[in-house]
C-alpha cells in the first residue's frame, strides 16, 4: 500500500502526522510526505520518503485573496472576535486560491506516486479534489484546521475548483470528510466543532523518540507544584517570518510573542508557591533578576515534562491539549490566534482547565493558582486521561487504513 501525507501548516501538523507515517513505515507500506521546506525535517529521521514540493504557508498572503470582502467594515473586535475573522479568512483563501496553488503542484506527484489513500493536513483542501479526481480515499489528520474550519465556509471555493476541474459539485458540506477523519481524542473529549465522528487512536506520548529530559529538571524541588509555561511553535515561527520581510498587512491583529512572553514570565515570578519552567521558543527573554524558582529554557520533550506536571499554562495549540489529556495536566489556557480561542473556550467547557480573559500578569496568575487549587478539575483531567486510554494504539489505523483502500 502506498500513503501520501500532506503537511503546509507549522511543523506541530507534521509531528501530529509522524507517529500514523512510522506504524504504516513499520508495517512495510511505502509513505511519501508532500509538505514544506520548514516542515521537512520533521520526517528526516524516520523511514518516509520527503519532498519539500509545496511553498511554506504564509498566513498574511494567503489573507490576500479574501480580505477586501471580509474585512470591509469591520467594527472593533475582541480578540475572540478577531480570532474567527481570522479563521474565516483562512477558509476562503485554503478553499480557493491555495487550493489551486497545491493543487497544480501536487497533482503530478500524486499521478507519479498514485497513493491508495491520502493522510491531509486539516488545511490541505487541494487533496479533496485530488481524491475526487482520482478515486482515492483521503481523510484530515489531526490538527486545530481540522476541528475548527466550518465545512460550509469551505463549500464555495472548493465547488469552483470542482466546476473548474470538470467534477460535479456538491450541496453537502461533509463531501470534504466522505471516508472521515483521524483523530487522537475520544468522542467524548472531541475538539472538532463541526466533522463527524472520526477513526480515532491514542495519543503517543512521545514523538521524538530519542527525547530526554535535561539533567537540570530532576535536581527541581518536588515539595511544591510544578509549572510549565509555553508558547507552541507556530506563533514564533510567523513572527521570525514577518521580520525576515515586509509581511502584507492582515485585516486582523496578530499577538506579539515576544510582549505575551515576558508577560508570562512576570506571571510565572508571582507564582513564588511553585516551580515554574518557561519555554521561549527561541525568542529573546530577559532573565535578569529572576527570582529561583523560575526556570528559562529554548525547548525541552514537552510530552515527557507533562508526565510530572501539576499545571501547563499554555497557548491552546491542538498538540499541546492532546498531549494534555494524555498525561492528564490541567490547563490554563492564554489562546494567541486562530483556534486557540476555541480550543481554550472547549478545554473550560469540559472541565480540564480554565481560559485566561484576563492577559495580563495578575490576570495569569490568578488563573493558574485557581486551577490548581481546584480539585474538581485534576479530577476531570484524570478522567480524560483514562477516556484516551480506552482508544487503541496508532498501530491500529494500518489494518483500518487497509480496509479503507481494498
Amino acid at each position: 500500500m502506498r500513503i501520501l501525507f500532506t503537511t503546509l501548516g507549522s511543523p506541530s501538523h507534521g509531528r501530529a502526522q509522524l507517529p500514523l507515517a512510522r506504524a504504516l513505515a513499520a508495517a512495510g507500506h511505502e509513505v511519501l510526505a508532500a509538505t514544506t521546506p520548514s516542515t521537512a525535517s520533521v520526517f528526516e529521521h524516520d523511514d518516509v520518503r520527503v519532498t519539500s514540493s509545496i511553498k511554506d504557508f504564509e498566513p498574511g498572503s494567503a489573507a490576500l485573496y479574501a480580505m477586501k470582502e471580509l474585512a470591509a467594515d469591520q467594527p472593533e473586535l475582541d480578540d475572540r472576535q478577531q480570532s474567527a475573522l481570522m479563521m474565516r479568512i483562512m477558509a476562503k483563501a485554503l478553499s480557493g486560491p491555495v487550493a489551486k496553488e497545491i493543487l497544480d503542484v501536487t497533482l503530478p506527484l500524486v499521478r507519479d506516486f498514485r497513493p491508495d489513500v491520502i493522510l491531509r493536513d486539516g488545511m490541505d483542501m487541494s487533496s479533496v479534489l485530488i481524491g475526487e479526481l482520482l478515486g482515492i480515499p483521503q481523510l484530515p489528520t489531526p490538527s486545530g484546521a481540522s476541528n475548527t474550519f466550518d465545512p460550509a465556509a469551505i463549500l464555495p471555493g472548493l465547488n469552483a475548483l470542482r466546476e473548474e476541474h470538470g467534477l460535479p459539485t456538491h450541496e453537502d458540506p461533509l463531501s470534504i470528510v466522505p471516508h472521515g477523519r483521524v483523530d487522537y481524542v475520544p468522542p467524548a473529549f472531541s475538539f472538532a466543532k463541526h466533522l463527524p465522528t472520526s477513526l480515532a487512536y491514542r495519543q503517543t506520548v512521545t514523538v521524538d523518540r530519542h527525547s530526554v529530559l535535561p539533567p537540570w529538571v530532576a535536581e527541581l524541588p518536588t515539595d511544591r507544584p510544578l509549572v510549565f509555561a509555553a508558547l507552541g511553535t507556530a506563533l514564533p515561527m510567523m513572527h521570525e517570518r514577518k521580520s525576515d520581510k515586509e509581511a502584507p498587512d492582515m485585516p486582523f491583529r496578530m499577538p506579539d510573542p515576544e510582549s505575551t512572553l515576558r508577560t508570562i514570565i512576570e506571571a510565572a515570578s508571582q507564582l513564588d508557591e511553585c516551580t515554574v519552567i518557561v519555554a521561549t521558543s527561541g525568542l529573546p527573554a530577559d532573565t535578569d533578576g529572576l527570582p529561583p524558582h523560575v526556570h528559562i529554557t529554548e525547548r525541552l520533550p514537552q510530552p515527557l515534562l507533562l508526565e510530572s506536571v501539576d499545571l501547563f499554562l499554555t497557548h491552546g495549540g491542538f498538540n499541546s491539549i492532546r498531549e494534555s489529556l494524555r498525561t492528564a495536566t490541567p490547563l490554563a489556557v492564554l489562546p494567541q490566534f486562530g483556534d486557540q480561542h476555541e480550543n481554550a473556550g472547549r478545554v473550560q467547557e469540559l472541565g480540564i482547565g480554565r481560559e485566561i480573559t484576563d492577559r495580563t500578569p495578575d490576570g495569569i496568575t490568578a488563573v493558574c493558582r485557581e486551577v490548581l487549587a481546584d480539585s474538581g478539575i485534576t479530577a476531570r483531567a484524570r478522567q480524560a486521561r483514562l477516556a484516551m486510554l480506552t482508544l487503541p494504539e496508532v498501530e491500529n489505523a494500518v489494518a483500518d487504513l487497509e480496509k479503507l483502500a481494498g
